[in-house]
């Protein structure tokens, strides 16, 4: 990769930073391009000359914190057996991202789906699809887990799922809204409570 090249690629990486960062705090209509120029100190045509359109640049942003969800929740999990570990390690990690990162910026998932459920247009479906492939690899996971004969065989994933979603959700709000410096520990206990049900 020559000079112009990579910094070409470091100037898209920080503009999707900074769309990235807006969305976060204000929602995914809040990206401009106007907006993430004045941010880093750009002109709208350098903006756009890199990652194009107003609709590109927030599917761009959408795509971005996928795949840093994924990897920092997801991926590591893999190492882990098949089964129970892997879970396990899945929900532990969710629990510390969502303290140690979206506490501080917020969900893009969870703002996104608020901000677009009454909505139509590609930019919902580009979230629906992150979500909801999220969510089928974690069926995916609690069916391994029903397979290993770790959990009950008459478990339903997806019901399964939507409580810890439902955990998940509650951390984020407790340590956002309510302050609570507890609301990780509570999600980790809450998820203990839950697994318990579940256990064969």
């Amino acid at each position: 990769m020559d000079a112009k090249t990579q910094k070409s690629e470091l100037t898209r990486t920080a503009i999707v930073g900074a769309a990235m960062n807006l969305a976060l705090a204000e929602g995914l209509e809040a990206i401009t391009l106007q907006a993430v120029a004045s941010r880093l100190g750009l002109s709208k045509s350098g903006v756009f000359s890199r990652v194009g359109s107003r609709e590109a640049l927030q599917k761009a942003v959408i795509e971005e914190y996928g795949r840093g969800f994924l990897a920092e929740v997801f991926v590591p999990a893999m190492q882990k057996p098949k089964g129970l570990a892997r879970l396990n390690e899945i929900v532990a990690r969710w629990i510390a991202r969502m303290r140690d990162v979206e506490m501080h910026t917020g969900c893009l998932y969870m703002a996104g789906a608020f901000e677009f459920d009454d909505r139509e247009g590609e930019l919902r479906d580009m979230l629906f699809d992150e979500i909801t492939r999220w969510r089928a690899a974690l069926r995916r996971t609690v069916l391994q887990a029903i397979e290993t004969g770790e959990l009950k065989v008459d478990t339903d994933p997806a019901q399964l799922v939507s409580e810890l979603n439902g955990v998940t959700m509650t951390q984020l709000h407790d340590a956002r809204f309510l302050r609570d410096p507890q609301a990780a520990e509570r999600a980790a206990q809450t998820w203990q409570r839950l697994l318990s049900s579940y256990l064969a």
